[in-house]
Order: structure tokens, then sequence, then C-alpha cells
């Protein structure tokens, strides 16, 4: 059995596959209906409106309906795409036992406890007929898939067969008085649509479920008397054909199965049972430990089952539908039945070539599972699952190529065997884990040890070599040499393809694939959701791989895609062009024609033929939002332009690559606001400012215009907007230009008309305006405002503009190849030429009699340009003639015009290097990445409560960095310090950042919490040792000595944290003795300085003694004078022995056993005696009881108790 899907649930009573999505239902016992995706392996959804068991569940054929019937009499039918229950069919008086819809009519037939079968019209939703004859329950009954036949068991042991012809009759050709008796024969007498045509009895006991075949006469019944019964029918009777006994308890279930000669039963005796239909005995019995067998169920189209049992149900297959093959030298090597067979894909022909299996041979999974060819000597290897593994090796003469007679193979055990040499092929014993090396005689050679303890399976690495899998790695090994070569991580590989040029290797595991080199060195991996059924190299190294409903490429950085669906799986055996060989499940050869665009296109790009690309681009259909989020992604959004017709996303396209003459154009076709501003960001980006001021223009944004005028030093149109403002009436639009042009009187005339008197005779004042101010003067009077005398006063004038120039000065490069490719022919670049009639809309002022009338839609007008006047006819200009120059000049000067201007790419900040060149938290922490290194710190240490390592995240962030003023107002300039500098380390070389926290600092800070340890002050010593704790996540250091002096620190902090903590505890537990005596016994077994377990000795002797644990305080000052106290100690502590040992008892029970090898609890401070079960803190290694898992390290306050976590990791060199 070949488990594909496996669900826990309660018990399931009722099954269905869907006839062409991967789903399944099950009804459960308790009145739930799921609905799962086998493939995804996950619950799609669930249908809860029954009260109490479901037994019977269907899917429609063709409709989106599924119909159910439970113990609550009810028949519903359901509609999965909305999700409800469309309506309910009642009449059953009992529990109903099975529902089926027909094949083509609108009918369901439901069996019930009450006695009857019913058929139903769903469409009508009435019964049209109620079929009585049998005197107990009935346990199933369903359609003929072919035949208008019925087929029903019951409890009164007995099969019966009823012909429903009359109701087809009916239904296709009505009449209204047949109709009318009918119904009335329907309710006096049951139904007369419907008539018994074969009682079948045979059963000792009831029958729990009778099938037809879907084209034989045949039917099998299954009955509580644990027997399987085969029945034959003709058009006037039926009779048992035979009887298949192997089960222990009832018999459950049992069908035919839809494209195999063999019954399937399942049973109450936890048992699914296979029987072969011809011999008629059983071929393969499956066990369940624990749960009893319900229900079976069988795909109408696939080779799938469906078990439903006590906990739940599977999907499985019985046999194995891969077809063993390989390819060698253009020709296809594939097993068929009892043949191996060969296919030339050059001519296409496919022959036989030997029988490979004797007639009469039986067996589930007997079918070879791998094979593998020797061109040298025509020889192949057979691999199958016979005996626990076993191979059969052919060595083909010319002779018996294309004769039918079967040829004697020379067989062993072994579950891999491949060849490895022209007279040498490898066969692995798992059992005594050897590799054994024989010639083609099949005799031994040698025997090689495995290169792991653990390798199940061997593949083909070239001459002398192997691929061994050992659980989730892959180790290439050297047979002649007995040495390892290489190893790679790789989920259960199942198949290992190799490219033509044995370069590349690619493992396929269920759901992934790890793309290797030769070496085993990682290139890329590739996840996927659905099983992943084969793969192949084409011949420009793309690797093409199937799913079960997908032909997909992967190519050679990681990326992939989907070529094509598929309706049923197929085993791709050779690439060649857009030309897919493959076998499919019957073992047919077939071709498919795949579209090799989109992965073509893409690998020229990666490798960089962009001649290649253009070609495609100019020839090809390649269109699709997947293309042009390709293109963008590998930073190609000047590409991904020619492919975009919607405006919208030409735009994003031209602002992120910077092409700002298809931005402009794209913009003035959206023409809205939030477009245009953006546009005038990119191009101030670029200091086009020209651009930046048409863009302004088109959203009439007065005040950025303004300001742009200024900082360009435009005083000419700072002017016209001034009087633009006035025309709009904007006061503050005015007052802002005047103070940009410097314009004083302006000021004064604006204010004294807007009312602000004081303010205007105070502009007019400072600035030296008697005039002016002596009139407003006179108007204030009384209000006139007292004006401070200042020594010094300068006039607020804007700066004057240096350089009055229209654009940046930008660097001169080439022209990119795309740009160049896809420019129009005889289109040349003048932007300086062209930029005035372009971008250099001028502002039309209206004149002053036209102002009254001017609206604020007619502020700016775009300008036309003067053409030549009568004058300039006249004078002739400055007579410019063409001159004839040489060809090579004229070619020059093109290729001199065909380039551009450009921004030069500004270069990676240092923390960005930083951060990309290091997996240390502190070299992320000083380049203020903080969110990549608490990700790190969590990963690698467990730590979730970052709340105490804020300060030190700023800290360090901090004084990395340092800042270079610059003149106002521009910013500082801010750049990071790297540890390790030098004058003589080279311009381009990057250190990593230099961090304030370092090693020996972090030790001296340790001395002082011992010295305040010994001093008795406790909480400053706490304080200190959290400090260390806290600050060791972010440290660096440079040698692998170091890194182990960083866990001996972390190791002691912790130690001392938890011993300070009880100490603590101990001293605020005045009024609990006993509690305090543990406390002060447990300190003494904390791993710290032998003089502060002196001092911890001392205190934990006297505080046993005041509560007259004298045992107890006997031990301890035993322990003291092993330690070689000092002389005041000894004395104290002989004293303490000797009172003690008059009276050698404990008058209070202490949670304390000193003989017993303990770790304290750094949560309840309790002992976890050795042998007992406890968790750990990732990071400090604090000891604490199952119970507090999950929960913040209370010794830390970092690090999540039991939490997965790959170590700390503070040194480059852990990393090499």
């Amino acid at each position: 059995m070949l488990t594909k899907f496996e669900t826990k649930s309660n018990r399931v009573k009722g099954l269905s596959f869907h006839p062409r999505r991967p789903w399944i239902l099950a009804s459960l016992h308790s009145g739930v209906i799921q609905l799962w995706d086998y493939r995804m392996g996950s619950l799609i959804d669930r249908f809860d409106e029954h009260d109490g068991p479901v037994r019977g569940v269907h899917f429609h054929r063709s409709q989106p309906l599924f119909v159910s019937g439970g113990d609550d009499y009810k028949i519903k039918v359901w509609n999965y795409k909305t999700r409800r229950c469309l309506f309910t069919l009642l009449g059953h008086l009992d529990y109903i036992r099975t529902v089926q819809f027909h094949q083509e009519y609108p009918w369901i037939v439901s069996a019930s406890d009450d006695q009857t079968i019913r058929i139903w019209n769903w469409q009508s939703r009435t019964c049209i007929s109620v079929l009585t004859g049998h005197n107990h329950y009935v346990m199933c009954a369903s359609f003929h898939v072919k035949e208008d036949l019925v087929v029903s068991a019951s409890l009164d042991q007995t099969v019966r067969v009823w012909d429903i012809s009359a109701l087809r009759k009916k239904t296709v050709s009505p009449a209204e008085d047949l109709l009318r008796l009918t119904q009335m024969n329907s309710d006096l007498f049951g139904g007369g649509d419907a008539v018994v045509k074969y009682v079948l009895e045979g059963h000792d006991r009831g029958v729990n479920w009778a099938s037809f075949h879907p084209s034989l006469p045949l039917i099998v019944s299954g009955a509580d008397d644990r027997q399987v019964k085969l029945w034959r029918m003709n058009d006037t009777k039926a009779w048992e054909v035979d009887t298949l006994r192997g089960h222990v308890n009832n018999v459950s279930c049992v069908m035919f199965h839809a494209r195999q000669d063999i019954i399937v039963s399942n049973s109450e005796d936890k048992t699914i049972r296979i029987w072969d239909m011809s011999k008629r005995s059983g071929v393969h019995t499956f066990r369940r430990e624990h749960d009893r067998f319900w229900i079976l169920s069988g795909h109408p189209e696939m080779n799938l089952l469906a078990a439903g049992h006590d906990s739940g149900m599977i999907v499985f297959k019985l046999e194995r539908e891969r077809p063993a093959y390989t390819v060698s030298g253009g020709v296809l090597y594939y097993v068929k039945e009892r043949h191996l067979r060969t296919y030339d894909f050059a001519t296409g022909k496919d022959n036989p070539l030997i029988a490979i299996r004797r007639p009469g041979s039986t067996g589930m999974n007997q079918a070879p599972r791998t094979m593998s060819y020797n061109p040298a000597e025509n020889a192949v290897l057979l691999c199958s699952d016979v005996d626990n593994g076993s191979y059969e090796l052919y060595v083909i003469s010319k002779d018996s190529i294309g004769k039918n007679d079967t040829q004697e193979a020379k067989k062993g055990s072994g579950s891999s065997a491949v060849f490895v040499a022209r007279n040498r092929f490898a066969v692995l014993d798992k059992a005594h884990n050897l590799i054994v090396v024989r010639n083609l005689r099949n005799e031994l050679s040698k025997k090689v040890d495995a290169p792991a303890p653990t390798v199940d399976a061997i593949f083909y690495a070239g001459t002398g070599t192997l691929l061994c899998r050992s659980d989730d790695k892959v180790i290439l090994f050297d047979i002649q040499q007995k040495s390892i070569l290489g190893e790679i991580n790789s989920p259960q590989v199942k198949y290992v393809v190799w490219s033509q040029d044995m370069e590349a290797v690619a493992l396929v595991s269920k759901h992934s694939i790890v793309m290797a080199t030769k070496k085993l060195a990682l290139k890329c991996s590739v996840h996927e959701t659905i099983r992943i059924k084969s793969a192949a190299w084409d011949e420009t190294g793309v690797f093409i791989y199937t799913t079960l409903n997908h032909i997909k490429y992967c190519l050679p950085n990681g990326d992939s895609g989907t070529i094509m669906t598929l309706d049923v799986p197929i085993y791709i055996t050779r690439v060649s062009g857009d030309k897919v060989y493959c076998l499919d499940r019957d073992g047919k050869v077939r071709t498919i024609t795949i579209d090799t665009t989109e992965f073509t296109f893409k690998l020229a790009l990666i490798q960089k033929r962009y001649d290649r690309v253009l070609e495609m681009i100019r020839s090809s259909q390649l269109c699709g939002q997947a293309i042009i989020s390709y293109l963008q992604q590998k930073g190609f959004p000047e590409v991904a332009l020619h492919f975009v017709k919607d405006e919208r996303t030409r735009f994003n396209l031209a602002i992120e690559c910077g092409n700002i003459e298809v931005a402009v154009v794209s913009a003035k076709e959206i023409d809205e606001k939030d477009y245009w501003y953006r546009l005038g960001v990119e191009a101030l980006r670029q200091g086009n400012h020209e651009i930046v001021e048409y863009a302004y223009q088109r959203t009439k944004n007065f005040e950025r215009l303004s300001f742009l005028y200024l900082i360009t030093g435009n005083l000419e149109k700072l002017s016209k907007m001034l009087k633009i403002a006035e025309m709009r009436n904007d006061v503050m639009g005015c007052f802002h230009n005047a103070l940009y042009l410097g314009d004083v009187e302006e000021r004064v005339k604006l204010l004294e008309k807007s009312g602000h008197l004081p303010l205007a005779y105070a502009a007019a004042k400072v600035h030296g305006l008697d005039e002016v101010a002596e009139r407003l003067a006179t108007e204030l009077g009384d209000k006139l405002p007292q004006i401070p005398k200042l020594e010094t006063s300068k006039l607020l004038l804007p700066p004057s503009p240096i350089l009055r120039d229209n654009n940046w000065p930008l660097l001169l490069i080439s022209k990119g190849f795309f740009e160049g490719a896809f420019a129009e022919p005889g289109v040349v670049d003048q932007e300086e030429e062209n930029a005035p009639d372009a971008w250099g809309d001028e502002l039309v002022i209206p004149s002053g009699d036209a102002q009254a009338g001017a609206g604020e839609a007619e502020d700016l007008e775009e300008a036309g340009r003067a053409g030549p006047g009568p004058e300039g006819e006249e004078e002739g200009g400055w007579e410019l003639e063409d001159l004839e120059l040489p060809p090579e000049v004229v070619q020059s000067q093109a290729s001199a015009q065909s380039s551009f201007f450009a921004g030069i790419t500004p270069g990676a900040p240092v923390t960005q290097v930083w951060t990309q060149r290091s997996s240390l938290a502190g070299d992320h922490v000083a380049a203020g990445a903080f969110d990549s290194a608490m990700r790190l710190l969590n990963r690698q240490l467990g730590i979730k409560n970052f709340a105490p390592l804020q300060a030190v995240f700023c800290d360090l962030h901090l004084a990395s960095q340092s800042s270079l003023g610059g003149f106002r107002p521009v910013e500082s300039l801010t750049y990071g310090l790297e540890r390790n500098w030098s004058d003589s380390s080279p311009p381009n070389v990057r250190n990593g950042p230099a961090l304030i926290y370092k090693l020996p600092a972090l030790e001296d800070r340790a001395k002082q919490a011992y010295k305040a340890t010994t001093e008795g002050k406790f909480s400053e010593a706490l304080r200190l040792f959290l400090s260390i704790l806290h600050t060791v996540p972010v440290i660096v250091v440079d040698s692998r000595k170091e890194v182990d002096d960083v866990k001996d620190l972390i190791g002691k902090s912790k130690e001392y944290v938890l011993a300070l903590k009880m100490e603590l505890k101990r001293k605020d537990l005045k009024d609990e003795p006993v509690r305090q005596a543990e406390l002060a016994a447990y300190f003494t077994h904390c791993d710290i300085q032998p003089s502060h377990i002196r001092l911890g000795l001392q205190s934990a002797m006297g505080v046993a003694y005041r509560c007259n644990n004298f045992n107890t305080a006997a031990q301890l000052a035993r322990r003291l004078l092993d330690m070689n106290p000092s002389q005041a100690g000894i004395a104290k502590a002989k004293q303490v022995l000797q009172a003690c040992e008059r009276n050698p008892r404990d008058e209070n029970r202490m949670n304390y056993d000193g003989r017993n090898p303990f770790v304290v609890c750094g949560a309840t401070f309790t002992p976890i005696y050795a042998g007992s079960r406890s968790v750990s803190c990732p990071y400090c290694a604090a000891r604490f009881v199952p119970e507090v898992a999950g929960q913040i390290c209370s010794v830390c306050d970092l690090a999540v108790v039991d939490a997965d976590a790959s170590g700390l990791v503070c040194s480059a060199t852990q990393s090499r």
C-alpha cells in the first residue's frame, strides 16, 4: 500500500472521490462532512447541518453537488461552490445507510434501516420510487454504471438486484395517465417502476455491502459471516461463483478495483485485503493496530482508493504506477508489462528488447522500481521491492534482442543496485551497512563499508563513485579510495538526475529539488507543495520537471515557473528543444510540445546574452504581468517598458529606471495630479529643473514653482510669479514672492493694503524707507510701535545665484544596450537644442488691460515660440551650409549623438555592507538594522524579550557612527566607524563596524561584580552580572579562544545571577525560616567562586542551625571544613558540628538532599535532581522544571525557555 494522504478525525462512515478535482468527501460519525484536498493535504471545507452520524455521501459526476444521508432520517443535497445545503429530502423512517447519484439521470438512490430503498429525483425534489422487499435493515444500495439495475444488501442475509428499466422509460417518455397510475401504485404498494430481478442467497449472516463490477456481469458482497462472495448473473438468473475466506470479523465493505482484476475488501478485523479475481485467493493484507475499517471508495478515473476507519481515513494506491526507465545514448530503456523495451528518440521506433518476467508471477508491487543500464556491455539492472529488496541482472546478447523468450536473470538481494564501471555494479546491503561490488557474472568483487550508518539508497555518480542517501543528506562517495568527496543536505531524495555533461546534478525529493555541482556544492533549491514526479535537463542547462498536474522549469539561478498544465501525471525521459519525451502511467511513450519562450528569455537575460534577448523581444509575443514583474525584480525595468501598453504601468517603470522622457509622455496621457507630482520629484532628483518646472506648471503648484525659481536663481520668472499671485488675489503668495525677490517696497505695500499697518511701518522703518514710514506713522498716531535701535542692520535679501544653469551637469556615459537597441531609427537626442521647445513653456503674463477679466484657468498658458520675422528673411542669417565631411567623421559623430546623460549610481552605504557581509547580531545593531539583529538573536539564542537590550542597541549603534558637519542647510554627513582600520587599508575593502563593547571590558565588569558579591552588595552585583548577560548577545570577538571565553563568561554570569536572586529572595522571607534554610542551602550548590561558596556555607549553616535542622547544619559544616576556610571559620564550623552531633536530626522537613546531585530551577528555586526531566534556556543554559517551557527565562530575562535555537554566534570564525 502506498499511502498518499491520511487524516485524523472521528470515525469515518462515508467516502466519495470527486471525479475530476483532487478532492474527497468524508462523512463522520460525529455528524460532520469534511471536504479534503488529498494532493495538498488540506481541509477545504466542512458541513455540519446533520444531527447525528452521517453514513452516506456521494459527489455528482458533473454538477457542483454532493448528497449526504444520516441518522436524522434526512437526505441533504449540497452545493459545494455556494457552501450550503440546497434542500432536504424527507421520507425515510430510520437511519439512512448509503446515498448515490445516478451516472446519467437526475436520480439519487438511498438505503435505509426502514427496510426500503428509495429513488429520488433531485431536480423535482420528489421520491419517484420506493423499493420494498427486504425484511431487515438495508445496508447499502447502488446504481449500475451502465445498466438499469440497482443492487442492495441487507441484514436479512440477501443481496437483491432490482430492474429499474420501467422507471427509466417513464423518465424518458412520461405519459400523464401512466404517471398518475404509477404514483397511485407507489403510494399503495411501494412502487411498480422497480422490480426484483434476482435475490442472491448464500451468506449465513447479514450482508453489509454489495457492488457491481463496472463492466462484467459480476457482483461482490461482504457480510457478517466474515466471507466475501462473488456472484455472476445473466439475463435470466444469478448464481454464486466463489467464496473468499480470510477475514476474521465482519466484512464491512467490498468492491471491484476499477483498473485491475482484483477485489478490495475491508473489515472490522482492522485489515484491508486484496483478492485476485482470477485465482480467487488473497494477494495482500494491510493491517492497522487499533482501527476497524468501515468504508471503501474508489476513484472513478484514477488508480486511487480510500478507506475510512475508527480514527480517520487513508487515501492510497495499491501499486506504484511509475514505470522503471533510464536513458542512454539517445535511447530510452523502459519496462512495460513483462518486457524491457527501447524507444529511439531520433527515429521514434519502439521495440521490445527482451521478456523479463516469467509468466505467472503475481503479487503487489512486484514490478521493477529502478533501472540502471550499462552501454559498454549492453547490460541492465532492475531493482524491485520483491523479498524486501532485490535486483535482477540481464546481460543482453545480440541474438536475444526482439525475441519474446524470457531470459534468465542473475538475481540477488539488495535495496539498490547501480553500475559503477564497465564490468562492475554496486549493491547496497542495508542489513550489514555494506556496499557490495560485483562483476557481470554476479560474483562478489569486494565489500566496502557504507560512508554513514544510515545509508538506505545509492545512486550513480560517475565511474567509481556513488551518491549515498543517508537521512536528510546525500554523500558523494568514492568506492576505490573509500573516501567521502562531498556532502549536501537535502530532504529524503527519491531520484537523482545528472546533466548531460555530468557537471550538474539535481536531487529530487517528494516536494523539493536541490541542484548542485558535481562536487555537491549547492547551486539552488526549489520547493513545491505538490508532489514532484520526474525531471530532466535540457541542452541549455534548464531543469524541466513535472508535478502531479504541471510541467515546470528551474533556471540555474533558482528562478522557476510553470510551462503548462497536465491532465494526468507523466514521467519525463528527455527534453530536446521544445519537445518533451515522456512516459505515462500506462507505459506509453508520448511526445509533448512545450512553449520554451519564457524560460529561454529569462535564461538569456541571466546569461547577459542581450542580443538574444533583443531578438526574442522583437520576434515573439512575450507579454504578461509575470514577465514585467520578473524584469523589474532582476533590475531591467527599461526592458519591461517595451512590453507594457498600459500608461500607468509604463509610468511606474519609467520612474523606476529614471527614464524621464517616457515618464513625461505617460504623464501627459494620464494627466493626473499625483503622477505629475511624482514626475516632478524624480526630475528634481536628477536635477532636471526644466521638467520639474513643467510638472509644477501642469498642476498649477504656484508655491513649489516660486521656490524652484528661487533655488535655481531664475529671478525673471520669480517676478512673473509675483504678478500671477497679484492676479489671483493671493496675498500670502505675493508676500512670499516679494520676500524671495528682496522687494521691500512691495512687501510694505502688501502689508499696508492688507491692513497690517504696524507691520508695514516696522518694515519701512527698518529698511530705511523714511517717507513711507512717516506717512504710516501719521496714520497710526498713538498706535505707533516702538522700533528698537540697532547699531548694525542689513537689508533682508535672497542670496544672489552663483550659477544660472538650467539642469545639473551629468556624467556623459554611453547608452545602455537596450536604450540604443529600442531607439527609433533616425531619431537623435538633442536635449540642449530642443529643451526650450519641449519643456520651456513660458508664463504668459496678461497686460494690465486684460487683467481684470482673466480667470484662474488662464493664469498659465503655453507660450508659442516666435518664428523668424520679415527682417530675418531679408538678412539671410548666419549662412550655415552643409559641409562634405569624411564618412568616418560622420559615423563617429552619429555614435557620439546616440549617447545620453545619466546620473552616477550611488554606492551602497557602509552600514548596508555590514549587514550583507555579516551574520553577527552586533554588526547588524551597529548598522542600525535592529529588525534583522532581533531576527538573528531569536534564531541563534531564542531571544524574544528585547526590552532589556534597548539601551544596549542604542548605545552600540550611536557609538559606531560619526558625523561630519556641513554648511547650513546641508545635512551632516554620517559615516560608519570601521574596526581594525588603518591608513594602509585598501580603499575598497570594508571592515566590520567598530564596537564599544569588548570582551576585556566585560571581564573587568565581572571582576567588579565579584568584588561587590564579596562585600555583600548583592543588588549591585546582580545588576552588573545581568548587564553582562544583556551585553554578550551583541559582542563580537576575533578568535575561537575568545568565543570559548565568551561562553564561559555567560555560564559564570548565569550562576551568579541565579545565586544572587536566591539570596535576595531569602532575605525577603523573614517569616519563613524553613524556606530561608532551603534557599541558603541551594546557594551553596551554585557554580560560583570558592570564596563565595565558603561565605554561603557559613550563612546556610547558621540559618539551618537556627531553625533546629541540626542534621543539615552538620552536613554544611563538614562541607565548609573541607574547603579550607579561615581560622575563625574553622572554629565556628567545629562548634556547630559538635553541637549538632549531640542531636543529629532535622525538626523541620526541607526539600533538600545534599548527597543527591541537583541543579536549581531558575523560576521556582527548587532542586531538579539528577534523572528528573527539565528544560533549559537556549541562551544562558539555566535549567527549569518542564512547566516553565515557553516562558521568558527568569535568569537572563531574554530568551524563551525550551525554544529551538542554533547557538551563540559572536565571531566570523564560527561561520567559515
